[in-house]
């Protein structure tokens, strides 16, 4: 037996081909999305069993309309339809608390005009008229919440006083925004005359307990590539959680056993002092929380969905373009006046939070971009401040390099036998040495480098280490040293003007 695995053996005259394709395959990445969340029981779905889901009437149907799956859902999908979506309906805390809250009418109106009601920034238009009294109000704001089943609510109105629940239960209800005339005056929004109303304090939906238990949901993974993983509660116990599942430990997925890899997006609303104490509590390489000011109407959930949305549309084009700039689509921001400066966003970027804004360049499009995907990770394991793993890009790189190397060595060298290298053997024979697993690690990393994913191939064919273990003869020991292609993520200009060049400088 020589080039094929048809052996001396068969007698049989004529030509006999063998079939090989592992020269023949191009780099193959799969990247799907997972969004976690909580259906209502309005949906078809099992709870923690991973469901295909690819348009918003699918996600109505199996999670429950206005539930928060299918919000995430459809926010996602605002952003980017070229990523499988896969979704993880999580059953809501038994013991739980759903969130609640009173819009109260005070005042009747004395003009016909329409109400502009955003709840989790959904506009629900309520159309007055000049003799509606208080408790007609009430009435009107608690049907049209009824006739928009989207909403994460549900009304009830008793007199002038119109109770809105969440739909599941849960601390994530308190993030329930309830507020009118987002758009303000200059956008054709403002109360009718007269017509005066209070909402719950803060704005927010309150007294809602309880956090998710994502332990059966997670055991259901296995090891599909659910490489942006939408997560909508940001709680230190859910954190801990996804993070052993998406970590580094010999159990994780970016562990040497299940090298399965992919990221976590997730979001806090919070002021800024809260969100700058909250941050180094955090110190994980694989979730990348994006802070947001407490005035966006949007809840806490589409803001993770549209954040996994982004980053799943760039990184599965390319994995180590930055994702700076990229819009949050169907996010609203804090209106203009609440909205975090230069300064803050700084610091926050500084304590392991990625960082957005709006119109910080002079853009009126009313949509917040991605300033910095910043991951929560700032400590070493000794507790040293490192910034080996800031970036989403860093991992998404990685990512993308350690699957190729695989793909590329197990189909260059499906089954060999093992020799040291300068070892004599006949041509087809399946055998390998470190020097020929070498050779194939440097043309991969050549591709990878035309790729631009990594730089400075000469330095890494120095470094690069291919033996036979010591201890193992069965085994190849390889010390990988590549050097990863970093992003272009600011230009720092010295402007030494001058009101005129001296007459010397001309050359004349």
């Amino acid at each position: 037996m020589g080039l094929t695995r048809i052996p001396d053996s068969y007698k049989i005259p004529g030509p006999n081909t063998q079939i090989d394709p592992s020269q023949a395959g191009t780099p193959t990445s799969l990247k799907w999305a997972l969004l976690a969340g909580h259906p209502t029981s309005a949906g078809s779905a099992t709870p923690n069993q991973v469901v295909a889901c690819g348009t918003n009437a699918d996600a109505d149907a199996l999670f429950g309309p206005g539930s928060m799956l299918a919000r995430m859902f459809k926010t996602f999908f605002k952003g980017v339809t070229s990523v499988p979506i896969y979704m993880l309906p999580v059953p809501e805390p038994t013991a739980g608390v759903a969130a609640s809250g009173t819009i109260t009418v005070t005042a009747a109106p004395t003009v016909a005009g329409t109400y502009p009601l955003y709840i989790a920034g959904q506009l629900v238009p309520i159309a007055i008229v000049s003799a509606d009294t208080l408790a007609t109000v009430a009435a009107k704001i608690a049907a049209a919440i009824a006739a928009t089943p989207d909403l994460p609510v549900t009304a009830s109105a008793a007199a002038a006083v119109v109770t809105l629940t969440c739909k599941w239960k849960g601390l994530t209800g308190n993030d329930i925004n309830v507020q009118d005339c987002y758009l303000g005056r200059y956008g054709g929004e403002q109360l009718p005359a007269g017509l005066a109303v209070t909402y719950p304090t803060g704005n927010q939906l309150s007294g809602g307990t309880g956090t998710p238990d994502f332990t059966s949901a997670i055991a259901g993974l296995g090891d599909a590539p659910y490489k942006f993983v939408a997560l909508p509660v940001n709680d230190s116990g859910s954190y801990t959680v996804w993070d052993a599942e998406y970590g580094f430990t010999d159990s994780g997925r970016w562990g040497p056993y299940r090298q399965s890899y992919g990221q976590i997006f997730s979001a806090r609303r919070g002021a800024y002092a809260d969100q700058a104490t909250w941050g180094p509590s955090n110190n994980s390489p694989v979730i990348s929380p994006m802070a947001f000011e407490p005035q966006s109407p949007s809840p806490v959930w589409e803001w993770a969905a549209a954040y996994t949305a982004a980053a799943a549309l760039s990184i599965s084009a390319y994995a180590a373009q930055p994702l700076q700039t990229l819009p949050l689509v169907g996010i609203l921001p804090a209106q203009k006046a609440y909205r975090w400066n230069k300064t803050q966003l700084n610091a926050l970027a500084q304590v392991g939070l990625a960082i957005q804004g709006t119109d910080l360049y002079g853009g009126t499009t009313n949509v917040p971009v991605i300033l910095r995907e910043q991951t929560a990770y700032q400590k070493n394991a000794y507790g040293q401040a490192d910034n080996a793993f800031e970036l989403v890009t860093t991992l998404a790189t990685l990512d993308e390099r350690y699957t190729r190397v695989r793909q590329r060595l197990t189909n260059a060298f499906p089954r060999m036998a093992l020799a040291n290298d300068g070892t004599k053997f006949a041509t087809g024979k399946p055998i390998v040495t470190p020097l020929m697993i070498k050779a194939e690690m440097v043309s991969e990393y050549r591709d990878m480098e035309y790729d631009g994913l990594v730089e400075n191939a000469a330095l890494y064919i120095a470094n690069l280490s291919v033996a036979r273990s010591n201890t193992e003869p069965n085994t190849v020991e390889i010390l990988d040293p590549p050097d990863i292609v970093n992003q272009l993520r600011r230009l720092n200009i010295l402007a030494q003007f001058r009101l005129q060049f001296p007459l010397s400088a001309s050359g004349t």
